[in-house]
């Protein structure tokens, strides 16, 4: 009956926990990224083909939004979509599992005594923060509360079992054979798909004295494993390049993981002599702590230890691996063989992947908002170059890319309301509806552009002719219009929030024009100049153009941010 009890009671306290630990990193990383969201964006874009330069980016990322997975992920989707190289990711990621072991250093503080003012002071500032800046300080603050109350709960959860022989004898079992607790570590980060959290636990069993320094480290080199499994799901429907780039991920931290386990001994040797402390308590095996009167956990700086040994693991596995970038893309690509197939379309820049992180997220809905409108500019181009000189060729490629731009509304506002469905700012929410209104306007340009298209098949095949006046009318419209259209997509390309002033003269220069255009019809029309049937086709091509010049401005007010 009392094992029993004490069974609930570690599984109760890991259970709850880890759910603490978790949900606190959740509110920490969220709080982190929208008070570093602009930022991070820009360390995104400072990405060369440099590798020094790439590492140095994934560190960083990694390290403002505390998690390795996520980084990966994102990196994934990049390659997928064609914007990094297979060698470039490699090196980003690389940075990424150097950055990560930031939240392993965070957690080797000992503070976990502060965690309950944390919650008190994070909550405050979260529920009665005026400004928000203040409200995302105080998410910080909560989510690091709540993280280390959730790793005192599982350290608590564990010290009924200190007493248990069946207990003591499974881990050092697990302290006894590397291989094991490198296995254990692995599945461990698999099943709870973090490496912070299974480093948390890790730490709790080794702070409760549980855990040998030897097992620790060895469940640590697990978890450099067991991380990498994020991104290869992530890669699953994806290009072959993405699929590489996540075997790489695998393929470097697997053989850091077995060179590390062949020069074990010098590695522990090594992280004690650079670890302040008493290192040769810390790492006494179970037996040897016990001899000594006391557990490793009641021994100062083992957890500052575990965290040294997890940073130093990944900065090493850079040193060597940076070198051989090229090398690993090589052995990546001989080992994940195929031909990617070419898709007629495809989404190039969003992926569902990074909804979790909402500043890149916003990042890839503006680009593949961008590449949206420059898609309706090469439909409005090509349907007037159907109208000068009709070619029924031309009309299925314009089907093909009137269709695109559909799919990319449906795509990114379906991507949008996902998005605007997370933890995310003001500033952000404010944002994604100025997107959703900019791919409305795009869609409609499209469609307009379809209505231009149709109406000249009419014209062709009703074998209607134009005036010479007319045609020249059509044209001086189409060019305002193109204008008009290639200038405030050009503010959104740069983000121009000064277009407004001049995109509303050009409005009203396009409605100007179709009103003079179709009066002058009219009057044509009552001269008997032009017949009826040739005259309604040219006023319904005007109001197309007038429709554009609409939908444009529309687009323009949002690019300013004023819908």
């Amino acid at each position: 009956m009392v094992d029993i009890l004490l069974n609930q009671k570690l599984i109760f306290g890991l259970m709850g926990g880890l759910g603490l630990f978790l949900f606190g990193m959740k509110i920490m990383s969220e709080g982190l990224q929208k008070v570093a969201g602009d930022r991070m964006r820009k360390i995104l874009g400072a990405l060369t083909a440099n590798r020094v330069v790439g590492t140095l980016v994934g560190l960083a990322v990694t390290a403002i939004i505390q998690s390795s997975s996520a980084t990966t992920v994102m990196v994934v989707g990049f390659v997928n979509a064609g914007l990094m190289s297979l060698v470039q990711s490699i090196g980003v990621i690389l940075g990424a599992n150097v950055g990560t072991t930031v939240t392993a250093q965070l957690i080797a503080f000992k503070i976990t005594k502060f965690a309950l003012p944390a919650i008190g002071i994070g909550a405050g500032l979260k529920l009665f923060g005026r400004d928000r800046k203040w409200v995302y300080t105080g998410e910080i603050i909560l989510g690091f509360g709540i993280l280390f109350f959730g790793l005192s709960t599982m350290k608590h959860a564990f010290d009924p079992v200190k007493t248990s022989e069946e207990f003591r004898q499974i881990f050092t079992m697990v302290g006894d054979n590397h291989l094991i607790a490198v296995l254990i570590g692995a599945l461990l980060t698999v099943i709870v798909q973090s490496s912070s959290a299974t480093i948390g636990i890790t730490l709790a069993l080794a702070t409760s004295g549980l855990l040998s320094f030897d097992a620790s480290v060895a469940l640590i080199l697990g978890e450099n494993i067991g991380t990498t499994i994020t991104a290869n799901l992530a890669a699953i429907g994806t290009n072959l390049a993405a699929r590489r780039t996540a075997f790489a991920h695998f393929l470097f931290n697997a053989l850091g993981v077995s060179y590390m386990l062949l020069l074990f001994p010098f590695f522990m040797d090594f992280i004690s002599s650079i670890t302040p402390g008493d290192a040769d308590l810390v790492i006494q095996t179970q037996a040897q702590a016990e001899a000594l009167g006391g557990s490793i956990g009641d021994k100062p700086f083992i957890a500052r230890h575990i965290a040294n040994t997890h940073t130093l693991f990944n900065i090493v596995n850079v040193i060597i691996f940076l070198p051989l970038v090229g090398l690993l893309a090589k052995l990546s690509t001989a080992l994940i063989r195929g031909k990617d197939e070419e898709m007629e379309f495809h989404l190039k820049f969003i992926d569902n992947r990074v909804l979790n992180t909402p500043p890149i997220a916003l990042g890839q809905a503006r680009a593949e908002t961008k590449r949206m409108g420059q898609l309706a500019l090469e439909v409005f181009d090509e349907s007037l170059l159907y109208l000068e000189k009709p070619d029924e060729k031309r009309i299925a490629v314009l089907e093909k890319k009137e269709e695109a731009i559909d799919l990319l509304q449906k795509e990114i506002t379906d991507f949008l309301v996902a998005l605007s469905q997370k933890s995310i700012s003001k500033e952000a929410s404010k944002e994604i509806a100025s997107l959703m209104h900019m791919v409305n306007d795009l869609e409609r340009v499209g469609d307009h552009c379809e209505n231009l298209w149709s109406l000249g098949q009419r014209k062709r095949n009703q074998k209607i002719v134009f005036s010479d006046i007319a045609v020249g009318e059509i044209g001086e419209i189409a060019e305002q219009t193109r204008k008009f259209l290639a200038f405030v997509l050009s503010g959104l390309e740069r983000g121009d929030k000064t277009i407004l002033e001049k995109a509303h003269h050009m409005e009203d220069t396009v409605d100007s024009m179709e009103e003079t255009l179709r009066n002058n019809h009219i009057s044509r029309l009552n001269t008997g100049e032009c017949a009826v049937l040739p005259g309604l086709i040219f006023i319904d091509m005007l109001h197309n153009f007038e429709k554009i010049g609409d939908h444009v401005y529309n687009v323009a007010q949002a690019v300013v941010g004023d819908k």
